[in-house]
């Protein structure tokens, strides 16, 4: 949004200086983005006063004029035809940079006689188009500096052009008025008020006005009054430098006073040719297919459902963005129809995006103008064409009404310093939002129709602090309390972050992936399903939720394998799906080994990943996250995995922890991965928490007495599992048994078919005394018994 000084005065009687202004406006949160100074170009222009003027000897059109400077009489060539004697014109010295024609002037030598410097014309100083002649002054001494004579004379000329950065909740601030109300509340200024000016119509309007009823959400009032004998032409010199020094440039009189009200009051309005409008005018929704060349001499093809403007012969413009050239006013208009209407925001916007129109109209009805000001904005444009160029204006027509934005919130004076820490008294409160345009009745203020971005209560106190100046805000220390530090994460959280820290510490590389799959990968890890189907997929091949993490991680392995990066350790940490209904997903982390256990060696270290890297791997999270050492290795693992190289680790047959194994062959042809391939995944949120919720250890206790040691060989079933002989032999006295392991397993031989020798090595730790022979005899007597009982087998004589 930018404007000048003098602008700004126009609204607010001031004294303040352009730097209290610029200052003031950030402070407001309508942050200045850039202060133009426009007089800088033109400071080494002066006034110089033609003595003389004659015709050059070999050139029609060229005068030698001896022009008196601050540096004594000078010889300039001229080919303007107003130059003359006895003017005084704005100077041009040699080494001088001329702004509208991108030069620095030099002495030159003009068809033989030399020329010392240049008389300007507005257009070469950019100040306007006028080239038909150097600039002539009423007034002025010689050698006084050019812009010290625009600001006591012109001052629009050289007025400082602010450019200000609009958030999109402050609608009201894309008017010069609203920036000017603001500064006002403030205090650097009183706002002017704005004097009625409501136009009595001299005759009935001949063309009428009509809002479809499927189109009454989007468009609720249009207001539309005909003047006729209006003479357009160019705009007065104050209203063309005002539009040139904010980058408009100035068209004709009745497209200059819509861009003006836009600018100065944020209320766009549109005007036809009365003559070449067709019968009565009709806003309603596209069809879809129309199409219409705009005032920006581009065809645009209507969307379904944008709302447009028509006339007998079809669309005329397309509502609150932009007009149709075929009924756009030229200088010959001599009757010209004024609209004025309010559009819905979100309408607007969806309208201009399909159709990839910027405009300034576009820009500030997607952000809400004053609906109340819709009738008002109409009279104040036709009294001004009135003054200006004459005519005589029908009566106004409106279709719709006004919408009702009139709502009141209740103003709590002590809220100020509990939301936002500051000691505004209650009296200068009222004031604040008074100066803002509320309306207060007791405690309760009515919200003006200019600020849509006002809902609640808490706006009001907003309103208050920010005029007040959030920079008043002192720093107070904490209370103690709120200085002692507490938990951010929960133990939960605290669980996931370790089990992530623990997969990227083994080497594993984080991936992360959609949580949206293809259904025939989610049919391979058990889902699919309609439960997880998704009703409006982005694509055919993210169409269900995914069951698992699995095939996000396969996926990013192909890929990487198509590009030669075979050997991979990926882990993700996510959620996976079994329906779409809360508490149908859960937590997991997930790992996936492919390839070789490491790079080419001479010494053969290298070896494919197997089942126990990925169990190895499984564990070791879990003991990161605190899981007992007591969980077990089960064979029941999903289908997705090797039936014969793969398992689950669990407290019990239905306390799952993890799952580990080689990806089933049949998985990696589907997914297109090439093997060997293995993985786990976790379930943290299966994982029991400590019953000790204390930070404390218990103490560290060892024993000085000697370990004992006692081997045990065991001849069980081929299909008999070792795990079986371990914790069996564990269970036999849990208080001095501190380590079983197996060491040696026979198969064949004198066993005969279908039997295998396991060895295992008991090792017994002693706490308070050293264990007699008989104690010892004792131990491993039940450890044999055990094992037996559980594996069925026989001690190894």
């Amino acid at each position: 949004m930018k404007f000048t000084l003098s602008w700004l005065k126009r609204h607010l009687d001031t004294n303040a200086t352009l730097d209290e202004i610029a200052d003031a406006l950030t402070d407001l949160g309508l942050e200045v983005e850039g202060v133009e100074d426009r007089s800088a170009k033109l400071r080494d222009f002066v006034l110089g006063r033609v003595v003389s003027a004659t015709k050059h000897p070999d050139a029609d059109r060229l005068k030698v004029c001896q022009v008196e400077t601050d540096e004594g009489r000078q010889q300039i060539i001229c080919g303007a035809a107003n130059a003359r004697e006895g003017i005084t014109v704005v100077l041009a010295k040699p080494g001088v940079y001329v702004p509208g024609i991108d030069t620095t002037i030099g002495v030159g030598r003009i068809r033989g006689i030399e020329s010392f410097g240049m008389m300007a014309s507005e257009r070469e100083l950019g100040l306007s188009d006028e080239h038909e002649g150097i600039i002539e002054l009423p007034s002025g001494e010689v050698g006084e500096r050019f812009v010290d004579w625009l600001a006591a004379n012109d001052p629009a000329k050289v007025d400082p052009v602010i450019e200000i950065a609009i958030t999109p909740n402050r609608p009201d601030a894309l008017g010069v008025r609203g920036i000017a109300r603001d500064l006002a509340a403030r205090g650097l200024g009183t706002l002017r008020p704005l004097e009625s000016q409501a136009i009595d119509g001299a005759f009935a309007c001949p063309v009428g006005v009509a809002i479809d009823d499927d189109t009454r959400d989007g468009c609720p009032v249009f207001a539309l009054r005909l003047i006729r004998g209006v003479r357009n032409g160019p705009s007065p010199d104050w209203l063309q430098d005002q539009l040139r020094a904010i980058g408009l440039r100035p068209i004709s009189f009745l497209v200059d006073v819509t861009n003006w009200f836009t600018h100065d009051l944020n209320r766009p309005l549109h005007v036809f040719d009365a003559d070449k409008v067709r019968g009565d005018l009709r806003v309603h929704r596209a069809a879809g297919g129309e199409t219409i060349e705009a005032l920006d001499e581009r065809t645009y093809t209507l969307p379904q459902g944008a709302i447009v403007i028509s006339d007998g012969a079809g669309v005329e413009s397309i509502a609150g963005i932009m007009g149709g050239e075929a009924s756009g006013v030229t200088p010959e208009t001599a009757n010209v129809l004024v609209e004025s209407a309010y559009w819905d925001p979100v309408q607007i916007a969806l309208t201009g995006r399909a159709l990839k129109i910027n405009s300034d109209a576009r820009y500030r009805f997607e952000r809400g103008v004053d609906p109340a000001f819709t009738p008002d904005g109409l009279d104040r444009a036709t009294a001004m064409i009135l003054d200006v160029a004459g005519g005589e204006a029908s009566e106004m027509v409106v279709a719709g009404a006004v919408p009702d934005t009139s709502r009141s919130y209740r103003l709590d004076t002590d809220r100020v310093e509990s939301l936002v820490g500051m000691s505004i008294p209650a009296e200068t409160q009222c004031a604040t939002l008074q100066a803002l345009g509320f309306r207060l009745e007791g405690d309760d203020a009515w919200v003006p129709s200019w600020r849509p971005d006002v809902q609640g209560e808490a706006d009001l106190v907003e309103e208050v602090a920010r005029i007040a100046s959030l920079t008043k805000l002192e720093g107070r220390p904490m209370s103690r309390p709120a200085q002692v530090l507490r938990p951010v994460l929960t133990p939960t959280q605290m669980r996931e972050r370790m089990a992530r820290r623990t997969a990227a510490a083994l080497g594993y590389d984080e991936c992360v992936t959609y949580s949206f799959i293809d259904g025939d990968a989610a049919a391979l890890f058990g889902g699919g399903t309609e439960a997880t189907r998704l009703e409006n997929p982005i694509s055919a091949d993210m169409s269900h939720m995914r069951p698992s993490l699995l095939p996000g991680l396969l996926q990013a392995a192909s890929r990487n394998q198509a590009r030669g990066f075979v050997d991979l350790a990926l882990f993700e940490a996510g959620h996976a799906f079994t329906g779409g209904e809360p508490g149908e997903q859960h937590f997991a982390i997930t790992g996936l080994l492919t390839g070789q256990t490491g790079p080419r060696s001479m010494h053969g270290e290298r070896r494919p990943v197997d089942v126990f890297d990925a169990r190895a791997d499984a564990e070791a999270i879990l003991a990161a996250i605190g899981a007992p050492a007591s969980a077990r290795v089960l064979r029941d693992a999903e289908d997705w995995w090797h039936p014969g190289r793969s398992g689950r680790i669990g407290l019990g047959p239905k306390k799952t922890l993890a799952a580990f194994g080689e990806i089933h062959p049949k998985v990696l042809r589907a997914m297109d991965v090439k093997g060997p391939a293995v993985g786990f995944t976790i379930w943290p949120a299966e994982v029991p928490f400590p019953k000790a919720t204390g930070a404390a250890r218990g103490a560290l206790v060892l024993s000085d007495l000697q370990a004992v040691d006692r081997d045990f060989a065991f001849v069980v079933g081929a299909d008999v599992e070792a795990q079986t002989l371990v914790q069996a032999a564990q269970g036999a006295d849990k208080a001095l048994i501190t380590e079983v392991r197996v060491f040696d397993e026979f198969v064949g031989g004198p066993l005969g078919e279908g039997r295998k020798s396991l060895a295992l090595t008991v090792r017994m730790q002693p706490r308070d005394r050293t264990l007699t022979d008989k104690e010892i005899e004792a131990v491993a007597q039940k450890v044999v018994e055990k094992v037996e009982r559980a594996s069925g087998g026989t001690l190894r004589a």
